[in-house]
This record gives structure tokens, C-alpha cells and sequence, in this order.
């Protein structure tokens, strides 16, 4: 409808709605309907039926995708890897893989995004190469085909287009150096998406964005550990995975082998809503009635989590890059540990991206990446 606007703000439990701006165009009917689905919006303790069933147990097939080495420049080392969900200039079910490492193998030196297609025997076309995405390691995609690709050297996060026209970039607080990132649809009409990012700082950053987002950067949550290490031993909050059936967003912290959930993740909009303390474990929560955090599961056999997947059953695959290398483990949100798999036998760590496709437990398949062998893999029945 030309020349209507709205302006909304999700704080069911505040209040049912704290503004709500609609020109003359709207109407009485519209301006209803937006309050109901507003209220509608709380969603109140909404969680997915249980299932307990391993999907990691029946994945037994490993199948290699293709090279994610540049042909331009030699970049390697894939790590982050999103799938694209809408068929525009990016083709549905598309692979993007970001590279960490230059040709010499230098970690954290990459500038490259790639794209394979998902088939055996792919070869990576080259997306973008920018110096703003040094040390590759985050590129989510959107329903527009945007990919907010983050540079853990650069400190930057850009917004691309889908012909990898840089439309915005971020750097600086609150997004300092940006550590693996999601992509949150909208959960209402009308209402902003959102791109969630961790960051080497303990916080996690939400930009609000889409036709109505207004593209601002707010960390909302502090105080997830970080370690000492750098390049691929850095930790962490990573593993972000957003689940839209109950407007969940999900956190892997190696450095306490935790996993993390936020509720209700499209209504955090304050500087540092969540507050994790140093345990790992336990949360301070400003608006607890309407977003906190709980813990899912802690300990082994976690062990330096950093890569994760949702499943579309609701459940969690982790790769660990501590202890036995290259090992996933599968959970419930409940924190029922489900199965753990060793997918690649070296002794060095190679598994840092893990993307699920699929709509039941019966035709789920799961990607990753593996800097061992600079490969794409699929894990499939």
C-alpha cells in the first residue's frame, strides 16, 4: 500500500505495542491488524516437540563437493559456509564458503568468498575478493541475496549485494572483530530482519535490517568468554544458528564448552539486554520477561566448540576443535546429547563451517568445511 508506514517496536510483555505510526493511507482495518499480530508476537514459551532421533548417526556417506582454493589468487582454508535460499543472481542451494588463509597458508589472511554449486565434482567461483573481509570468516546470506560477510583481521563487517556491490560497511564498536554470524528472518510482516554476529569483544551484535530495518548495529548481549589464541585456535562466541519456529538464536562458546540459547532473539533491541557471566553458565537478563537466556548443555563432551547447524528438527550439531580433531556432537535444545562422530581422521583440525539442509530427519544432509584438505564435504545417507 503506497504511503503507508510502520514503525514498530516487539515488546509484547512490556507492552502490546510501544509505537505504532501509520499514515492516513493505512486504514482502520490495517492499523488492527498490525496490533493483533503484534500481540501475537510473544509467542510465549514456545518450544519444538522433541526429538531424539540421531540424524549425525544415519549421515554415514562422505561426499567431497568440490575445492574452495581461488583460481585467482590461491586463497584456501575454507571456514564459514552459508546456503542460498532464494534463486536470484545466486542460485538456490548455492554454497558460499569464505576462505581464511592466503596461498601460502598464512591463517587469517584470506579475502575471498566462493561459490559452489552443491554437487560433487563443483569447482568455486570466485564471489568477491576485498581486503574489508580479511580473514574470512563469516557470510551469511538473507532471503534478497545479501551477504554480510565479516573479516576476523579487517574488523569489519560489509554488506554485499548479490553481484558483490558493497552496500555498507561496518567496523569499529560494537562489531569490532566479527567472529561467525546468522541471519534471523522476519518474524512478523512489517517487521525488521536481522543479522546476528559474535565478536572477538564476548558480545553478540544485532543489526537490524530488510525493507524495514533501519541498518543500526547494537550489541545486545556481553560477556561470553574469549581466549588468547589467534587465527584458527581463536574461541569465541561462534556457531551462531537462528531457529524461526520459535525465534531462538543459539551460541557456542568454546572457551566454556557451552552452548547458549537467547529467546525471543528479534525482541532484543538494548545495549547489552543479556548479560552472560563468567561461568558460562548463568545470565543477567534486563528484560527478562520478555528476552533472556538459558543454558542448552555444558561440558564434555564439548570441547572447544566453534562451528554449528540447525537441523530442520530443531536439534544442534557442534564441531569441537579441541581433543579428538574434527569431532561433531549432536544435541537436542534441551541438552540430550543425541551422537558423536569423527568425520575426518587427521590429527589436525579442519572442520570450522557446518550448514543442514533438508526438511525431516528422513532427507536431512549436512555440509562442511575442511581446511585440511581445502574441500567442501557432504555428509548424506
Amino acid at each position: 500500500m503506497i504511503g503507508c508506514v510502520l514503525i514498530r517496536y516487539y515488546r509484547p510483555a512490556l507492552t502490546a505495542l510501544v509505537a505504532l505510526v501509520v499514515t492516513s493511507a493505512c486504514g482502520a482495518n490495517m492499523a488492527s491488524q498490525s496490533i493483533d499480530m503484534v500481540t501475537q508476537g510473544a509467542r510465549a514459551g514456545l518450544t519444538r516437540p522433541v526429538d531424539t532421533t540421531s540424524v549425525l548417526k544415519k549421515l554415514r556417506k562422505n561426499v567431497v563437493i568440490g575445492s574452495t582454493v581461488d583460481s585467482g589468487n590461491g586463497d584456501k582454508g575454507p571456514r564459514a559456509i552459508s546456503i542460498v535460499t532464494v534463486e536470484k543472481v545466486l542460485g538456490e542451494g548455492d554454497l558460499l564458503v569464505c576462505n581464511f588463509e592466503n596461498s601460502a597458508g598464512s591463517a587469517g589472511s584470506g579475502t575471498t568468498i566462493e561459490i559452489l554449486k552443491a554437487a560433487p565434482g563443483s569447482l568455486p567461483t570466485r564471489f568477491v575478493q576485498d581486503g574489508a573481509i580479511e580473514g574470512c570468516d563469516a557470510d551469511a546470506i538473507d532471503d534478497d541475496n545479501t551477504v554480510f560477510a565479516g573479516g576476523l583481521t579487517s574488523g569489519e563487517l560489509v554488506k554485499l549485494s548479490d553481484t558483490a556491490k558493497t552496500l555498507e560497511t561496518y567496523q569499529g564498536s560494537p562489531i569490532k572483530a566479527p567472529f561467525y554470524d546468522a541471519y534471523a528472518v522476519p518474524q512478523q510482516p512489517f517487521s525488521p530482519q536481522y543479522i546476528f554476529i559474535g565478536t572477538t569483544a564476548g558480545g553478540i551484535v544485532s543489526i537490524s535490517t530488510g525493507p524495514y530495518g533501519d541498518g543500526i548495529a547494537t550489541q545486545v548481549a556481553d560477556g561470553f568468554a574469549v581466549n588468547m589464541g589467534t587465527g584458527w585456535s581463536l574461541l569465541a562466541p561462534s556457531g551462531l544458528q537462528y531457529d524461526a519456529e520459535i525465534d531462538t538464536l543459539y551460541i557456542a562458546d568454546g572457551v566454556t564448552n557451552t552452548i547458549v540459547a537467547f529467546s525471543h532473539a528479534s525482541e532484543l533491541l538494548e545495549q547489552d539486554e543479556i548479560t552472560v557471566k563468567p561461568s558460562g553458565k548463568t545470565f543477567k537478563c534486563k528484560q527478562p520477561k520478555v528476552t533472556c537466556a538459558r543454558l542448552v548443555y555444558s561440558g564434555a563432551p564439548l570441547d572447544g566448540p566453534l562451528a554449528s547447524a540447525l537441523l530442520p528438527d530443531g536439534n544442534l550439531i557442534v564441531a569441537n576443535t579441541r581433543g579428538t580433531a574434527n569431532t561433531l556432537v549432536e544435541l537436542t535444545p534441551a541438552g540430550q546429547i543425541l551422537d558423536t562422530k569423527v568425520i575426518d581422521k587427521s590429527a589436525t583440525q579442519g572442520v570450522f563451517g557446518l550448514a543442514a539442509i533438508g526438511t525431516d530427519d528422513a532427507n536431512t544432509a549436512l555440509y562442511f568445511t575442511d581446511a585440511n584438505d581445502n574441500n567442501v564435504h557432504k555428509l548424506e545417507r
